[in-house]
């Protein structure tokens, strides 16, 4: 993955540096730092940054343009948009990439952000690759297994974890089962279900790279990735899926930097409202009942506190959260990086040593 250094960040680790010595030889003073003022300062120059970097990918790659997955979410529509912008809108190809289980409104703002942009754009559903490989029939075997009552005529499904502000590190994954729109059973998932449930799911965003990759190459561009830092951080991207892409020009803005970068850039303001989302169930899932387990904003201002080193007592105040749950948090977030270091790390490669 190729990370850009966003102005962002380094003008929040000078405002901490200028804190340092100004208090050196005595507390330093942290009353003033606002962490979600931080994160959404100077958004013109990030976005300024990033359109240089992506040229410079490009062109460092010998390529025309770009082509990218738009799902209808506000990550694609941000790189999207620095996308048209830096290299127009006749270097730059859509691609909505749907399935059986997609949300319709995946399809319809994907779409409608494309004309918006004047880019031109192509609908290849995926749902062809995940049945000739049987991953539908296999997910509902463990949901049924699981869920005894489930009727895939009458019941959409989601994977959901317990929120962590209110039950804490306690980490179960649960299928549920969802009819007219209201949650009816939630079924506890054992753990070898659930690896398996995860190892099909991740088969959608695998076939969605490949034929990201079919039409960058027939086209002589590079595939743009959408991954943002608090999605790297948090390893939630599926490796050779979402992640295997040829630069990711979001990778060092926190997902509350792409909201504030989403307004600059006047982004549809229904994919901003949007919750976000992998899209993989039968019921829309957001992110936050899944992956975060917690609002957004709270899981930006954790994870820039530590990344920062800021006290306990500044993320106490900037969050709300008192310091012991602060601290179960970034005990969590420290296992969740390490198990999923190898989803980020690129492959060991031998060389014979002549």
């Amino acid at each position: 993955m190729q990370i850009v250094g966003s102005s962002v960040e380094k003008t929040t680790e000078s405002h901490v540096r200028a804190l340092s010595k100004k208090g050196a030889g005595k507390q330093i003073d942290y009353s003033d730092v606002l962490i979600l003022n931080e994160l959404n300062r100077d958004i013109g120059e990030l976005a300024k940054n990033i359109r240089g970097f992506i040229r410079d990918q490009v062109t460092g790659f010998k390529k025309k343009g770009v082509v990218l997955g738009v799902s209808g979410g506000i990550d694609s529509a941000v790189a999207l948009t620095l996308c048209v912008q830096e290299f127009g809108k006749e270097n730059v190809y859509g691609l909505l990439l749907p399935e059986k289980e997609s949300a319709p409104s995946s399809k319809t703002l994907g779409a409608e952000i494309c004309e918006s942009l004047g880019v031109q754009y192509e609908e290849v559903p995926i749902s062809p690759i995940i049945e000739a490989l049987g991953i539908y029939d296999k997910k509902e075997q463990i949901i049924k297994k699981t869920c005894p009552e489930y009727d895939p005529k009458i019941h959409k499904t989601s994977l959901v974890l317990p929120d962590f502000l209110n039950q804490g590190l306690l980490n179960v994954p649960y299928i549920r089962l969802i009819k007219d729109g209201e949650t009816i059973s939630r079924y506890r998932l054992k753990a070898n279900d659930y690896l398996e449930l995860i190892g099909l799911q991740n088969v959608k965003q695998r076939s969605r790279m490949i034929v990201q990759y079919m039409y960058a190459e027939k086209l002589n561009y590079v595939v743009c990735g959408t991954t943002n830092k608090t999605e790297l951080v948090l390893g939630q991207f599926v490796k050779y899926g979402d992640g295997g892409v040829d630069l990711e020009p979001l990778a060092d803005c926190y997902k509350t930097q792409i909201y504030a970068l989403a307004k600059y850039l006047e982004v549809n303001e229904e994919i901003i409202k949007r919750p976000p989302s992998a899209d993989t169930w039968s019921h829309y899932t957001s992110d936050e009942e899944f992956y975060w387990r917690m609002p957004i904003h709270i899981m930006d201002q954790l994870l820039y506190a530590q990344e920062h080193k800021l006290p306990l007592e500044v993320a106490e105040r900037n969050t709300g959260l008192p310091g012991d749950i602060i601290e179960k948090a970034w005990r969590h977030i420290d296992r969740i990086r390490d198990t999923t270091e190898y989803v980020r790390s690129a492959p060991p490669v031998y060389y014979l040593d002549r």
